[in-house]
């Protein structure tokens, strides 16, 4: 095995592990490397803060004196989205007068760490995780790893962009309404939004407290998986819930239906690429099962409930009071969605509440002839230009095939499937009832590994499929 390039090397876990495992790398290289990366970067607003080299090198250092066989993430650098809290770094949401210093790490956040990763720091996000599509920060706006002139996609936007530039291993990002897909969709990563409640939500600035989500960017769905296998499990918070998650794979000849968006109902707001690419990955899982198309409306109606609907008026919840006696720190964009939710009243989400229980029935329905239902990341991925001259139509554009999935509580993988024509990159998402959070990470692992082509931005190949599983 060649030597690890400190600029260029392989940062996913598997090399990584392997790597320590022979004795060819320290956490204190990788750490090392991680912070000459960001320098190479420079000021690509994907950071609000960074955590000083020097003490990333001595909890490396400590770490080195441990055992690796104790550490399941022994040396992994990962970052964390500011709306999530992290001991010893501010926590800001995106809006530098709301930031305070939190006294204790999230949840999550701990659980990594014990697990011997390494935060390197707090990654940029459309203020208070407000927005798909990485624009709406005071500190900047990331951009698409493989074109400047596009956007990362939101709120997780810095997390998305750090994992796909190859900055870190992983990050943690939040999804509400595809917070935790949409970047991953744009920058050609992975992105896990795990059934809602199975990991703590402790420690995270709230959006709509009924459906926020701790979500994994990675560069493989096996290492979002090692991720989420950390951070899972209830912790007396409210909103946990049990997890039922069951270790089912699925297994060598077996044929699964994969639900595919009826062709009159795919919409892809004139994007023939992106149309092209949906096509394509269709064509590529006839390789591997049966291609089912399913009536997409009732999952469309219940997305357009997300923000819409009532639903935003847990948004208010969440930080209206602080909107409305600081309304010059919030961005306008973000002040006009947040405290537009009080147009609605409690019979109006009474009445939508009615209305999505009879969309999850037929959701129901609908998996009950599938085993995941498969759509585009995102419909389009506008420039940056393109989404400030129409900042809220724009928006709503890239929630088109996530925003019904918390609502109508399923879980969520979104995987690379290729590069368009223009050099853009294109992505499916594997959707599934809950507690199916390591089944459509596996299939969407053998979807990833079929589909081959690159990791991110990073140069690096996706490893060669090992298996016809399907």
């Amino acid at each position: 095995m060649t030597r690890w390039d400190p600029l260029k090397g392989s940062l996913d876990i598997a090399t990584l592990e392997n790597l320590y495992d022979g004795g060819k790398l320290s956490p204190v290289e990788v750490v090392e490397g991680v912070y000459r990366r960001i320098a190479q970067r420079g000021d690509d607003a994907v950071w609000i803060h960074v955590a000083p080299q020097a003490a990333a090198v001595e909890l490396a250092k400590r770490l080195e004196r441990r055992d690796p066989a104790e550490l399941p993430l022994y040396g992994i650098p990962f970052a964390v989205k500011d709306n999530i809290d992290v001991a010893g770094m501010p926590t800001t949401a995106a809006c530098p007068d709301f930031s305070y210093d939190p006294q204790r790490s999230a949840v999550a956040v701990e659980r990594l760490e014990k697990a011997g990763a390494i935060c390197i720091g707090k990654t940029n996000l459309d203020q208070f995780a407000t927005g798909l599509n990485g624009t709406r920060s005071p500190y900047g706006s990331p951009r698409c790893v493989f074109d400047d002139r596009y956007i990362s996609g939101g709120s997780s936007s810095g997390s998305g962009v750090a994992v796909g530039a190859g900055l870190v291993s992983f990050a943690l990002g939040t999804d509400t309404g595809g917070s935790g897909r949409v970047p991953a969709g744009v920058n050609n990563i992975v992105g896990v939004k795990p059934t809602r409640g199975i990991v703590p939500t402790t420690g995270l600035v709230p959006n709509c407290r009924l459906l926020d989500c701790v979500s994994v960017f990675a560069l493989t769905c096996e290492d979002a998986t090692k991720v989420l296998g950390q951070m899972r499990g209830g912790a007396a918070d409210p909103f946990d819930r049990e997890d039922t998650d069951s270790e089912i794979e699925p297994q060598h000849g077996m044929r699964l239906r994969y639900g595919v968006i009826r062709a009159d109902q795919r919409e892809f707001f004139g994007d023939r690429q992106a149309e092209a690419q949906y096509a394509k990955a269709i064509e590529r899982l006839k390789t591997l099962g049966e291609v089912v198309e399913i009536d997409f409306a009732p999952f469309a109606e219940a997305g357009r409930l997300m923000f819409d609907g009532p639903w935003v008026a847990e948004r208010l919840q969440a930080v209206g009071d602080y909107v409305r006696a600081h309304p010059a720190s919030v961005l306008p964009v973000t002040h006009a969605i947040i405290l537009g939710a009080e147009k609605y009243s409690a019979v109006d989400a009474f009445a939508a509440e009615y209305r999505l229980r009879a969309l999850k029935q037929k959701a129901q329905q609908t998996f009950a002839r599938i085993d995941a239902l498969v759509v585009p990341t995102v419909a389009t991925i506008p420039t940056v230009a393109e989404l400030e001259a129409d900042p809220i139509g724009r928006n709503s554009v890239m929630g088109t095939y996530s925003y019904f999935v918390n609502l109508l509580d399923l879980a969520a993988c979104a995987v690379p499937a290729g590069m368009r024509a223009d050099g853009l990159p294109a992505g499916v998402t594997f959707i599934g009832p809950a507690m199916t959070d390591r089944f459509l990470a596996r299939i969407g692992s053998i979807f990833h590994k079929v589909t081959g082509g690159l990791l991110g931005a990073t140069g690096h190949p996706v490893v060669a499929r090992e298996t016809s599983a399907a």
